[in-house]
């Protein structure tokens, strides 16, 4: 075999030989391939360790205040520029805290039954309402004080029933909200496709009276939908979701 025969050899023994491992390393990768993306959500039990932990070691209180901070600082800014310049607040984890009746029931939401075997469950919610011993959220009670400091109406729009207001303001008034201008709550037996249509109609109706509603606060999406407010907050809650 000649010298220019053999390199002709060498190099066809070598291109065989890089064209087998190509074919071992794409025969080897077809049958590694990653498994497909799970679609599973997030485990319940997780996400409700998580929320427990989230709200016992003081993140939850920290979010709070973060949250509300720049809607005092906008009160302060706005209040003097607008004729009758009004605060709207949610009530349920926006001014008050549910939290003793969330941890009884284990984050499910019992409406009906008894609420006699605190801190353990079950607790109904009607009978917690009618307790009203919710404690405010304070970071939004030191925003409500500074509120009617500088003139501002407060007004609550609530989702809760009007079978529930002597309960409610009775819960209200102790844990430091007094002196609000009106307390907005859906009729008894009302449906609506989001709480976000009635809340927007109560705001709608506050502006009717002439008030400017420099900020809206809440904790659910749905409290601030809708329009009617010059500025939203939207304070953290995983806990529940309200459409």
């Amino acid at each position: 075999m000649t010298m220019k025969t053999a390199s002709k050899f060498s190099a066809g023994v070598g291109l065989l030989a890089c064209a087998s491992l190509l074919l071992l390393l794409i025969s080897v990768s077809a049958c590694t391939s990653s498994p497909a993306k799970s679609s599973e959500p997030a485990n319940v039990g997780d996400a409700k360790a998580a929320a427990t932990a989230y709200h016992d070691n003081g993140a939850y209180q920290r979010d709070l205040a973060v949250a509300i901070a720049p809607a005092e600082r906008w009160l302060e800014q706005r209040a003097s520029q607008v004729g009758r310049p009004a605060l709207v607040l949610d009530i349920d984890e926006t001014a008050l805290s549910n939290w003793v009746e969330i941890k009884a029931n284990d984050y499910g939401f019992i409406p009906g039954g008894p609420c006699d075997e605190l801190p353990r469950g079950p607790c109904g919610w009607t009978a917690w309402v009618r307790r009203a011993e919710a404690p405010a959220i304070e970071s939004t009670l030191e925003l409500y004080k500074e509120a009617l400091s500088i003139h501002v109406a407060v007004f609550f729009v609530t989702g809760r029933h009007e079978a529930e207001r002597p309960y409610t303001e009775q819960n209200l008034r102790p844990a430091g909200y007094d002196g609000w201008q009106r307390l907005y709550m859906e009729a008894d037996g009302a449906r609506y496709r989001s709480a976000a249509h009635f809340k927007a109609a109560a705001r709608a109706a506050i502006e009717q009276a002439e008030y400017t509603i420099i900020a809206n606060v809440g904790d659910q999406p749905s409290d601030l939908a809708g329009g009617h407010a010059e500025r939203t907050f939207l304070l953290p809650d995983p806990f529940y979701r309200v459409p």
